[in-house]
């Protein structure tokens, strides 16, 4: 009915010829050590989330996390107490590469937009400039009806 499965034998590769990989793993991770002294932090907030993504000035992300991430759920991801959280976070992944200057661009309307903004001036970043990088309708679309609790 099938196809029969006929059994090969693998040969064992030596226990040095396995360690090759992780070599080169290491030796990507020594070529990603270059001194970075500029880049960009972008920061989405949302009603539900944040998310703090920073990249090199050609665009190479080099560190992101997100409020989920750090393992908040449901609305305690929105607070701002999280967003403060994520940037700390995202800061100390950064902190090796040796960034100095930075500057931020912020995208929505979420409660952590003013707190991750602080936290990254409070951990010793140099802001060059802040930029609202909010998309606003021209009159576009009807956007969706106001949510009454």
């Amino acid at each position: 009915m099938g196809k029969k499965k006929v059994a090969q034998k693998i040969e064992e590769t030596p226990a040095e010829e396995r360690k090759a990989p992780a070599e080169k793993a290491e030796v990507k991770i020594s070529a990603k050590g270059k001194k970075i002294p500029k880049g960009n932090v972008y920061i989405q907030a949302t009603y539900n989330n944040t998310i703090i993504t920073i990249c090199d000035l050609n665009g190479n992300v080099l560190a992101w996390a997100s409020s989920g991430n750090l393992g908040f759920k449901g609305p305690r991801k929105a607070t701002p107490f999280a967003a403060s959280k994520v940037a700390e976070t995202v800061i100390e992944k950064v902190r090796k590469v040796g960034m100095e200057d930075v500057s931020v661009f912020v995208r929505g309307i979420g409660s952590g937009r003013e707190s991750a903004i602080r936290s990254i001036a409070s951990r010793g970043l140099n802001i060059v400039f802040i930029k609202d990088m909010t998309p606003v309708p021209h009159n576009g679309c009807r956007s969706k009806k106001v949510r009454r609790v």
